[in-house]
């Protein structure tokens, strides 16, 4: 379950911040180049889901889980490592929808942070 009380905090960008030796322009092109390729990579995994495919659907959360991690949302990890494994196992399949209902929703809110983590990094600029 994605962890709504973080939706309104700053992320956690250690991770890049070390990746890079805390180059505001490095980080703000990762941030960029996640928030160009999320949005594909959430849709294939909601057309696995719809399709019932569910290797692909394993697949495409495993795809999608290392990127939430990059920008301190572990919770969204979790998640994405919740249905990754779901989808392979076959367990609760029948919540998967759901589940990615709730990705969907958390998206939007990412989409949010990440502009606003973005625009502090130009500060630095």
């Amino acid at each position: 379950m994605i962890d709504p009380n973080k939706n309104n905090e700053p992320l956690d960008l250690t991770y890049l911040k070390d990746m890079s030796g805390d180059s505001a322009e490095f980080i703000i092109e990762m941030l960029d180049l996640f928030k160009s390729q999320t949005p594909a990579y959430v849709a294939d995994l909601g057309k696995a889901i719809a399709d019932e495919d569910w290797p692909r659907a394993s697949s495409c959360a495993h795809k999608i889980k290392p990127t939430f991690a990059y920008v301190g949302r572990e919770d969204a990890k979790d998640h994405m490592q919740m249905m990754e494994r779901n989808a392979r196992e076959l367990n609760n399949i029948a919540e998967l929808p759901l589940a990615f209902d709730e990705l969907c929703d958390f998206a939007t809110v990412l989409y949010r942070q990440l502009d606003e983590a973005k625009a502090d990094l130009k500060k630095r600029l």
